[in-house]
């Protein structure tokens, strides 16, 4: 995007950046991106990243969050940021949890225990008391 910066590109570009999207120019927009108009005149285009590399730019705005690599973070960081990306839908993603437990510096068998700690504790369980 190029010249003075309209208000509603100003006002979208944190959401769009978190989600790792990209601004283009309304005449540039394909098929999938989405047109945003501002008084009935198209302003912005959005072009939504594709999944898996939506992963890779959730993760990357963490560490940018974090200020340091999320293999640096202490244990309980860690699993903070495991609930956030389950609650934005990161394990649905193929090979969301080996790419998670990479980005982290621990293991898959790591992951899925937080994971199943999360989901006992909203099940008003204890861990490990089965």
């Amino acid at each position: 995007m190029s010249g003075e910066e309209h208000p509603l590109c100003g006002a979208v570009r944190p959401l769009v950046d978190a989600i790792g999207a990209t601004l283009l120019n309304p005449e540039q927009a394909g098929d999938e991106d989405v047109v945003l108009s501002w008084e009935g005149r198209p302003v912005v285009a959005v072009r939504l990243p594709r999944l898996p590399e939506s992963l890779d730019g959730i993760l990357a705005d963490l560490e940018r969050r974090h200020g340091t690599p999320l293999a640096g973070l202490d244990r309980r960081a860690k699993q903070a940021v495991v609930r956030h990306l389950e609650a934005r839908g990161a394990f649905a993603l193929r090979r969301g949890v080996e790419t998670v437990a990479a980005a982290l510096g621990v293991s898959r068998f790591t992951i899925y225990n937080y994971l199943n700690r999360e989901k006992a504790g909203r099940a008003g369980e204890v861990p490990g008391e089965a």
